[in-house]
């Protein structure tokens, strides 16, 4: 599904529109992690975001940009937790209704954490074909709204803010990496920062498991499925068409890690910056800690993007 790319200004209107509702998150350092990789790290801690997760950014902006009509007649997504839960709760901000299709397999936590937030759960198979089919049944029998989780302008560009802020608290950067699953906030984060700073070289962390985007670049043409296998549950998804067209445009370039990588970038940071994240979210550090010399005596941003772990069954 191919969607138009937000622009700028839509990026700097999703940061106003959200502003009374999403957390202005902290930016961390940490002198020993920046010994240990060589480089001035700034970690972006979505994992403080409403919800655990920057996705609340983007799902509040898109129910904000509905008409009055169209918020009437509720929202509807697919999503394997975060999504599904920043939405419920962007759909209570505003009083209306939240249907989530939610795959076999997803994390307990983030199930509960839907619920609780006022959502109505549909099931279905833990593939992209089944997600995107039961939530179009969802949307025809209800009448609400599709807020896919990345395939969405809106969605994009309230992900984007994110970056915004970095870019502001840290004092300019030359390399930014996030994740990357379907690719709504790789695309605005790049959008968002080469829209402020052209020079900067944005990065995605995407596990070996699930690496879609990987290949889908180095083939010039995007692959239409794929099998994930990968405890990294957030960044399962196949990236999205126009998420892939912007990565490509802005040149990101993407680093696959292992889980068992990411598994000891997430100890690191619990260790280092008493900071509980998502594994994930710690593709991040684990494509920096594998490519040092990369990123060896540069400012880099790094966007930990959820922190919604279940205590009960951690990966190692």
């Amino acid at each position: 599904m191919s969607v138009p790319l937000p622009t700028m200004d839509q990026i700097r209107d999703a940061a106003a529109r959200i502003a009374p509702y999403a957390v202005l998150t902290p930016v961390l350092r940490n002198a020993t992690l920046d010994e240990l990789v060589g480089a001035q790290l700034f970690f972006k801690c979505e994992n403080l975001q409403r919800g655990g997760a920057f996705k609340f950014r983007g799902a509040c902006n898109a129910v904000w940009s509905l008409s009055d009509e169209e918020a009437a007649r509720g929202v509807v997504t697919h999503s394997s937790g975060n999504h599904g839960n920043a939405l419920a709760m962007a759909a209570a901000t505003r009083g209306i209704p939240a249907h989530v299709v939610v795959p076999e397999g997803a994390v307990l936590a983030k199930l509960q954490a839907i619920e609780k937030a006022g959502a109505i759960l549909h099931r279905c198979a833990a593939t992209t074909a089944a997600r995107e089919a039961k939530a179009a049944e969802v949307q025809q029998a209800t009448g609400a709204i599709l807020v896919h989780p990345y395939a969405n302008t809106q969605v994009m560009a309230g992900q984007a803010t994110a970056t915004l802020e970095l870019l502001r608290q840290s004092d300019g950067l030359d390399m930014l990496i996030t994740p990357i699953g379907g690719g709504g906030l790789s695309s605005g984060s790049a959008i968002a920062a080469h829209g402020i700073d052209p020079t900067i070289k944005v990065f995605g962390a995407e596990p070996a498991g699930a690496d879609d985007t990987a290949q889908s670049l180095a083939r010039g043409a995007r692959i239409d499925h794929f099998t994930a296998n990968t405890v990294c549950d957030g960044l399962r998804t196949l990236v999205g068409e126009s998420n892939l067209e912007a990565l490509r445009a802005h040149r990101v370039d993407v680093i696959t890690v292992t889980d068992e990588e990411s598994i000891a970038a997430m100890r690191e940071l619990w260790r280092s910056l008493k900071l509980v994240v998502e594994v994930s979210s710690a593709t991040v550090f684990a494509a920096v800690l594998k490519q040092r010399e990369r990123f060896a005596g540069k400012r880099v941003g790094l966007v930990l993007t959820g922190g919604n772990v279940d205590l009960d069954a951690l990966p190692w």
